[in-house]
């Protein structure tokens, strides 16, 4: 008996861009144990497993090679769009559909958007952002990425490493130059060690070159859970997003996030911040493999 399953790129419309996830449409009957095994022989940052609870309402978990984690923004926008491009969700012409999944982080709503009966865009919903405060050892950090502690911050504004999660807890951390940022080369024990006291996933380090504009470069480092770098992260944008938002260092509502340019996978997040505080992200998908995965 074989695994239907799919590696869809996210966050772009470029085949081999955006940021790798796997996708089991039809998780029924699989054991937690499988998954795990299931995501290990991916071998990509996350990969789904959706079981349809009604017609628009889909259970989904995502694991890492390593472990599950409550909530993946990127495996998101390719589950979706896989539901919709294979018809496992129904088509409408044109306009945005709205369906929801249950996660780790609660039930959250899914807008796909379509243009002629195809699927153009997915954008999801995530959990109510929330701040946990600044990180508890700055100088640790700034080694961990093997950073000065002067080269954190934005220049001329006072705003320090914040924990924020919108699903998963990450370290968010601005540094003040585009150099900065894709110089890093980073600590891969002592940030674990750093993610583990912090109980966050991993860093997110962004560059913001004018706040009016709203486009931040980001990277991602979640070794801890099994990521050294990442191309394309829906949640840590969402979080950095309401960072910018909290800290009031954003004008508007909106940002661009440019990721994974440095890996040869670049991928571009939209986020945005309802009247009401809620996170969107969003982006366009690819499909990359379609096959099956013999299970023995």
């Amino acid at each position: 008996m074989g695994i239907n399953i799919f590696q869809v790129d996210a966050f772009t419309n470029e085949p081999f861009g955006g940021n790798p996830a796997g996708v089991v449409p039809c998780a029924e009957g699989i054991s937690e144990k499988v998954m795990q095994l299931v995501a290990r022989e991916m071998n990509v940052s996350e990969t789904a497993f959706i079981k349809r609870e009604q017609e628009d309402l889909f259970k989904v978990r995502f694991f890492t090679p390593e472990n599950e984690v409550e909530l993946c923004g990127h495996a998101t926008i390719g589950s979706f769009y896989i539901l919709a491009k294979k018809l496992y969700i129904k088509p409408i012409e044109n306009g945005i559909k709205t369906v929801y999944q249950d996660t780790k982080a609660g039930r959250l709503p899914v807008f796909i958007s379509y243009k002629n009966g195809e699927v153009d865009k997915v954008t999801m919903e995530q959990a109510e952002p929330k701040s946990f405060g600044e990180v508890l050892d700055l100088e640790k950090l700034a080694k961990s990425l093997n950073l000065d502690i002067d080269d954190i911050g934005i220049e001329g504004l006072d705003v320090k490493p914040e924990i924020i999660s919108t699903g998963l807890k990450d370290i968010i951390v601005p540094v003040k130059s585009r150099k900065i940022l894709d110089g890093i080369e980073f600590n891969k024990d002592l940030l674990k060690e750093v993610s583990k006291d912090n109980d966050v996933v991993g860093a997110h380090v962004f560059y913001m070159e004018d706040t009016n504009k709203g486009e931040i470069y980001t990277r991602n480092f979640a070794p801890y859970v099994g990521i050294d770098e990442e191309a394309a992260t829906g949640t840590s944008n969402g979080a950095t997003l309401y960072y910018l938002k909290k800290n009031q260092i954003l004008k508007g509502n909106t940002i661009l996030a440019h990721q994974g340019q440095l890996m040869d996978r670049p991928s571009e997040i939209y986020c945005e911040i309802t009247d009401e505080g809620q996170i969107r992200v969003g982006g366009e998908a690819r499909l990359s493999v379609d096959g099956i995965l013999m299970s023995h």
